[in-house]
């Protein structure tokens, strides 16, 4: 056979190869990791309904003492969380005894304290479910239902990284007052006949109150992360300037993800792939305000990037902010499993599982049905984008096989 025959038959059989592995991933079900991706996503949908009102049997243990058990290098909690409804549930009743003023931000929050010494973050209601926040990607206030919902897209994704939150309904006068601090009873007031607070923060104003609906107030409560993991905050190396005229580095420059890569953490490790887990991740929930992200200390580069204050999303469900997927197009890589994961929930089966998870909160119906569409429609747009890069360069350099599993200490 002359070269030139040999070389034609050499790139159909690579071009076959290419395809082969490409059919393999996206079906689904081809290759051993597909598989086993398969497997893990099989589970994840047998456990996403959980029963409401359960609670802890066969232990001696706290809720929080089970939850705080749960987290390790790479986890929020495991994959199987036979009590995760009974710890939801205590989130959402269990004794407030005090309250107090958000730990600092540029939005309104409360600190709670649960009976049995459990911090909580409480972030209030703004808005009703079918208002559109317009504006840049990021305006608005924070969505205390976009927590809820964000939390359990966590579960949905495989990724276990976002702190538990659960929607919960509180009464201000008899639950919040009475064990208020001082400094944040300052800051309560009356409109009409509603009880409404502005607490502490960089916005917070006496002019814009969050007000309850008389007494009782709709929020969310987000799992406080126990002490001995210790947060480390990194500026996001995609952040905004948040400055009209003023670009980033990498909203001019196509090539800045090389130069990323070059950067400790991002230079080893899983960190890289975990910013573009989190960029489809803030794409599909619409959150273009991850400025900062946190990891735990002392990790090396080895802690996952954990999914923190995730409530400036779902704000405008017909907008679908591309440039939120910027280390993802930039970097032309991502995660098999990540890209099993989501060829799995292709074809509705996304927004199916959101309405089947968000069944259980308390504040449900949690989201809207046109953010619901939004989800299916920017998991289109993000398997896309895959799909570029893939043509482009090929699938052996865009889809990485990375499953780092560190065990609990």
């Amino acid at each position: 056979m002359k070269l030139k025959q040999r070389m034609v038959v050499l790139c159909a059989v690579l071009l076959l190869l290419g395809l082969a592995k490409i059919f393999l991933l996206d079906g689904g079900e081809g290759s051993a990791a597909s598989r086993r991706d398969l497997r893990a996503f099989r589970k994840m949908e047998s456990g996403l309904s959980l029963p409401r009102g359960a609670h802890l049997t066969h232990t001696l243990q706290s809720p929080w003492e089970i939850a705080s058990q749960w987290v390790g290098p790479r986890e929020v909690y495991p994959e199987e969380t036979p009590e995760l409804a009974a710890v939801l549930t205590s989130l959402s009743t269990a004794r407030i005894e005090r309250a107090d003023v958000g730990y600092k931000g540029t939005q309104l929050k409360a600190l709670l304290v649960l009976d049995g010494g459990q911090k909580v973050v409480f972030k209030p209601k703004r808005y009703n479910r079918d208002y559109v926040v317009e504006g840049e990607p990021y305006a608005g206030y924070d969505r205390h239902n976009a927590e809820v919902a964000a939390f359990h897209l966590d579960r949905i994704l495989g990724f276990r990284r976002a702190p538990l939150v659960v929607g919960r309904y509180v009464n201000l006068r008899t639950e919040i007052k009475p064990v208020a601090t001082d400094q944040l009873l300052s800051t309560f007031l009356m409109q009409g006949n509603n009880t409404c607070f502005y607490g502490k923060c960089y916005y917070c104003r006496e002019t814009e109150p969050a007000c309850a609906d008389g007494e009782t107030m709709e929020g969310s409560l987000t799992l406080w992360l126990p002490d001995v993991w210790p947060l480390q905050k990194h500026r996001h190396p995609w952040g905004r300037t948040y400055r009209e005229g003023k670009l980033a580095r990498w909203e001019y420059d196509e090539s800045y993800c090389e130069a990323v890569k070059k950067m400790p953490p991002y230079d080893a490790g899983p960190r890289l792939l975990d910013v573009i887990d989190t960029a489809v991740f803030d794409y599909l929930i619409g959150n273009a305000d991850r400025h900062h992200y946190e990891s735990f200390q002392d990790d090396g580069g080895a802690s996952m990037l954990i999914l923190l204050d995730n409530a400036k999303s779902f704000g405008n469900p017909s907008l679908d902010e591309r440039s939120i997927l910027a280390p993802l197009y930039q970097c032309c890589m991502i995660r098999v499993s990540t890209w099993n994961r989501l060829s799995f929930l292709k074809g509705g089966v996304l927004s199916s599982a959101m309405r089947q998870a968000l069944a259980f909160d308390p504040i449900n119906p949690v989201l809207a049905e046109p953010h619901l569409a939004a989800l299916d429609r920017r998991l289109n747009g993000v398997i896309a984008t895959v799909k570029q890069c893939m043509e482009a360069q090929g699938p052996d350099n865009t889809l990485i096989e990375d499953r780092m599993n560190l065990p609990h200490p």
